[in-house]
């Protein structure tokens, strides 16, 4: 298996597939059962499950930007600009955006050439795309496990 095909593997896992110690930690699996009310639901100081999701997504359609051949817009700044969520429909809409968009991200990195990842991402200052992808997983898994404590939280509380 290719470099690109484990970091592809990995992706698929992470949003989607993956199964760690018989639980089901990926953002799938974390969100599918959670609700309109749930994901704006406040805790205390910490950043809402939509919040999260709209923030793990805002990076993903950037990188697949590039990936598809443009520019790199996102900034960080704007990361967490999300519009209000507030019916039930516009969550499901926003979840299957997310999952659309890891699927189509795990499909561009399995199939990129994998020579491609030692190429500058863009621009040399953001490093190569093994590089970018990598911090996508870590990223990633790091707000994965914010949204899973935060459900924690939210279901001890009611």
């Amino acid at each position: 298996m290719t470099l690109n095909e484990q970091l592809a593997r990995q992706l698929k896992d992470l949003f989607l597939t993956g199964q760690w110690i018989g639980t089901d930690l990926n953002l799938k699996a974390q969100l599918d059962d959670v609700d309109v009310e749930m994901a704006n639901a406040k805790y205390e100081s910490l950043n809402t499950v939509a919040l999260l999701a709209f923030h793990l997504n805002y990076y993903l359609e950037g990188v697949l930007n590039v990936f598809k051949g443009g520019t790199l817009d996102i900034r960080d700044k704007y990361s967490y600009d999300m519009p209000p969520i507030t019916t039930q429909e516009e969550w499901e809409t926003m979840r299957e955006n997310i999952y659309r968009n890891a699927e189509y991200f795990v499909y561009l990195v399995e199939h990129m050439p994998a020579s491609q990842l030692t190429d500058p991402f863009t621009d040399e200052k953001y490093g190569t795309y093994q590089r970018n992808l990598i911090g996508i997983l870590e990223h990633s898994y790091y707000h994965l496990g914010q949204i899973v404590l935060i459900k924690k939280l939210l279901k001890t509380r009611k």
